[in-house]
Protein backbone atom coordinates (compact mmCIF):
# COMPACT_ATOMS: atom_id res chain seq x y z
CA UNK A 1 0.00 0.00 0.00
CA UNK A 2 1.66 3.25 -1.03
CA UNK A 3 0.76 6.41 1.79
CA UNK A 4 -0.08 9.66 0.17
CA UNK A 5 0.02 13.07 1.42
CA UNK A 6 -3.64 14.21 0.06
CA UNK A 7 -6.72 13.04 2.18
CA UNK A 8 -8.49 9.81 1.54
CA UNK A 9 -12.20 9.92 1.42
CA UNK A 10 -13.45 6.82 3.54
CA UNK A 11 -14.54 5.01 -0.13
CA UNK A 12 -10.71 5.58 -1.27
CA UNK A 13 -9.42 3.97 1.97
CA UNK A 14 -11.83 0.65 1.49
CA UNK A 15 -10.67 0.33 -2.45
CA UNK A 16 -6.57 0.64 -1.35
CA UNK A 17 -5.05 -2.53 -2.69
CA UNK A 18 -3.93 -4.20 0.64
CA UNK A 19 -0.39 -5.37 1.96
CA UNK A 20 0.77 -7.25 4.20
CA UNK A 21 0.07 -4.91 6.93
CA UNK A 22 -3.14 -4.29 8.10
CA UNK A 23 -3.60 -0.11 8.21
CA UNK A 24 -6.14 2.36 10.13
CA UNK A 25 -8.19 4.88 8.79
CA UNK A 26 -6.87 8.32 10.55
CA UNK A 27 -7.75 11.84 9.51
CA UNK A 28 -8.36 10.98 6.28
CA UNK A 29 -4.67 8.86 5.91
CA UNK A 30 -3.85 4.99 6.39
CA UNK A 31 -1.74 4.53 9.06
CA UNK A 32 0.27 1.25 9.21
CA UNK A 33 -0.42 -0.90 12.18
CA UNK A 34 2.60 -1.68 14.26
CA UNK A 35 3.85 -5.67 13.10
CA UNK A 36 3.49 -7.47 15.60
CA UNK A 37 6.17 -9.42 18.10
CA UNK A 38 6.12 -12.99 19.69
CA UNK A 39 4.75 -11.83 23.23
CA UNK A 40 2.20 -9.29 21.07
CA UNK A 41 0.83 -12.51 19.13
CA UNK A 42 0.91 -15.03 22.22
CA UNK A 43 -1.23 -12.83 24.39
CA UNK A 44 -3.40 -11.78 21.29
CA UNK A 45 -3.31 -15.43 20.92
CA UNK A 46 -4.39 -16.40 24.78
CA UNK A 47 -6.62 -13.49 24.68
CA UNK A 48 -8.93 -14.70 21.88
CA UNK A 49 -9.10 -18.09 22.56
CA UNK A 50 -10.14 -17.17 26.40
CA UNK A 51 -12.77 -15.19 25.39
CA UNK A 52 -13.52 -16.44 21.85
CA UNK A 53 -14.68 -19.46 24.25
CA UNK A 54 -16.83 -17.39 26.68
CA UNK A 55 -19.06 -15.40 24.20
CA UNK A 56 -20.17 -18.67 22.67
CA UNK A 57 -23.99 -17.93 22.16
CA UNK A 58 -23.41 -14.04 23.24
CA UNK A 59 -21.82 -12.58 20.31
CA UNK A 60 -18.22 -12.46 17.68
CA UNK A 61 -14.97 -11.93 19.10
CA UNK A 62 -12.25 -11.05 15.91
CA UNK A 63 -9.06 -10.34 15.98
CA UNK A 64 -7.84 -7.42 13.67
CA UNK A 65 -11.43 -6.63 12.57
CA UNK A 66 -11.59 -3.13 10.99
CA UNK A 67 -14.20 -1.04 12.64
CA UNK A 68 -16.47 2.15 11.75
CA UNK A 69 -16.09 4.53 13.94
CA UNK A 70 -16.05 8.32 14.07
CA UNK A 71 -13.50 10.41 15.67
CA UNK A 72 -13.72 14.21 16.53
CA UNK A 73 -16.71 14.67 14.28
CA UNK A 74 -14.66 12.38 10.93
CA UNK A 75 -14.83 9.05 9.92
CA UNK A 76 -12.18 6.80 11.90
CA UNK A 77 -11.73 3.14 11.13
CA UNK A 78 -9.42 1.80 13.54
CA UNK A 79 -8.30 -2.03 13.68
CA UNK A 80 -8.16 -3.01 17.09
CA UNK A 81 -6.04 -6.02 18.44
CA UNK A 82 -8.96 -8.05 19.02
CA UNK A 83 -12.72 -6.46 19.78
CA UNK A 84 -15.91 -8.21 21.34
CA UNK A 85 -19.20 -7.48 19.46
CA UNK A 86 -22.79 -8.68 21.27
CA UNK A 87 -25.12 -10.32 19.27
CA UNK A 88 -27.32 -7.69 20.97
CA UNK A 89 -25.30 -5.05 18.87
CA UNK A 90 -24.57 -7.05 15.46
CA UNK A 91 -26.71 -9.94 15.08
CA UNK A 92 -25.60 -13.40 15.14
CA UNK A 93 -26.55 -13.85 11.23
CA UNK A 94 -24.89 -10.66 10.34
CA UNK A 95 -22.32 -11.97 8.37
CA UNK A 96 -20.80 -9.40 5.40
CA UNK A 97 -17.13 -8.72 4.28
CA UNK A 98 -16.64 -5.81 5.50
CA UNK A 99 -15.86 -3.76 8.61
CA UNK A 100 -17.55 -4.25 11.71
CA UNK A 101 -20.99 -1.61 11.27
CA UNK A 102 -21.15 -0.80 14.94
CA UNK A 103 -19.23 0.28 18.29
CA UNK A 104 -17.96 -3.00 19.70
CA UNK A 105 -19.08 -3.79 23.74
CA UNK A 106 -14.80 -4.43 24.56
CA UNK A 107 -11.92 -3.27 22.26
CA UNK A 108 -8.67 -4.84 23.53
CA UNK A 109 -5.25 -3.10 22.37
CA UNK A 110 -0.98 -4.98 23.29
CA UNK A 111 0.88 -2.47 23.74
CA UNK A 112 3.88 -3.47 21.40
CA UNK A 113 7.42 -1.87 21.50
CA UNK A 114 8.01 0.87 20.59
CA UNK A 115 4.51 2.32 21.55
CA UNK A 116 3.59 4.49 24.41
CA UNK A 117 0.90 3.97 27.09
CA UNK A 118 -0.06 7.54 26.57
CA UNK A 119 -0.72 7.37 22.81
CA UNK A 120 -2.64 4.29 23.94
CA UNK A 121 -4.43 5.54 26.26
CA UNK A 122 -5.31 8.35 24.23
CA UNK A 123 -6.81 6.18 21.76
CA UNK A 124 -8.65 4.52 24.40
CA UNK A 125 -10.43 7.15 25.35
CA UNK A 126 -11.26 7.95 21.55
CA UNK A 127 -12.77 4.56 21.28
CA UNK A 128 -14.66 5.27 24.05
CA UNK A 129 -15.99 8.52 23.11
CA UNK A 130 -17.04 6.64 19.54
CA UNK A 131 -19.13 4.37 21.97
CA UNK A 132 -17.43 1.67 22.53
CA UNK A 133 -18.09 0.23 26.23
CA UNK A 134 -14.81 -0.83 27.70
CA UNK A 135 -11.10 -1.05 25.96
CA UNK A 136 -8.30 -2.86 27.50
CA UNK A 137 -4.77 -1.89 26.92
CA UNK A 138 -2.49 -5.02 27.57
CA UNK A 139 1.01 -4.56 28.45
CA UNK A 140 3.65 -7.64 28.13
CA UNK A 141 6.04 -5.60 30.15
CA UNK A 142 4.26 -4.83 33.13
CA UNK A 143 2.29 -8.20 32.84
CA UNK A 144 -0.81 -5.93 33.61
CA UNK A 145 -4.38 -4.92 31.98
CA UNK A 146 -5.77 -1.40 32.43
CA UNK A 147 -9.23 -0.98 31.65
CA UNK A 148 -10.69 1.95 30.76
CA UNK A 149 -14.76 2.98 31.09
CA UNK A 150 -16.47 5.83 29.95
CA UNK A 151 -17.75 6.72 33.32
CA UNK A 152 -15.08 6.55 35.47
CA UNK A 153 -10.80 6.50 35.74
CA UNK A 154 -9.11 3.72 34.14
CA UNK A 155 -7.98 0.56 36.52
CA UNK A 156 -5.31 -1.54 36.21
CA UNK A 157 -5.39 -5.44 36.67
CA UNK A 158 -2.04 -6.90 37.79
CA UNK A 159 -1.03 -10.68 39.98
CA UNK A 160 -4.21 -12.69 41.15
CA UNK A 161 -7.25 -10.23 41.57
CA UNK A 162 -10.04 -11.01 38.91
CA UNK A 163 -11.17 -8.86 36.69
CA UNK A 164 -14.92 -7.98 36.86
CA UNK A 165 -17.20 -6.27 34.56
CA UNK A 166 -20.72 -6.51 35.07
CA UNK A 167 -20.62 -5.80 30.89
CA UNK A 168 -18.89 -9.34 30.75
CA UNK A 169 -20.78 -11.68 32.66
CA UNK A 170 -19.29 -14.89 34.03
CA UNK A 171 -16.09 -14.11 32.44
CA UNK A 172 -13.00 -14.68 35.39
CA UNK A 173 -9.88 -13.39 34.46
CA UNK A 174 -6.90 -12.41 36.65
CA UNK A 175 -4.04 -10.42 35.28
CA UNK A 176 -1.31 -13.62 35.80
CA UNK A 177 -3.79 -16.19 34.44
CA UNK A 178 -4.04 -14.91 30.75
CA UNK A 179 0.17 -13.96 30.86
CA UNK A 180 0.61 -17.86 32.16
CA UNK A 181 -1.41 -19.14 29.90
CA UNK A 182 0.29 -17.00 26.93
CA UNK A 183 3.25 -18.55 28.27
CA UNK A 184 4.96 -15.14 29.20
CA UNK A 185 5.25 -15.84 33.02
Amino acid sequence: MVSSTRQLTIQEFFELTEGDRPYEFVDGQAIPKMSPKFFHSRLQKTLLFILDSWAENRGRVEPEWAIKLQRNGTDWIPVPDLSYTSYNRLSADWIIDEACPVAPELVIEIISPGQAFGNLAEKATDYLQAGVARVWLSDTRSKSITVFYPDTFPKTWRGTSTITDDLLPELNLTSQGIFQQAGLV
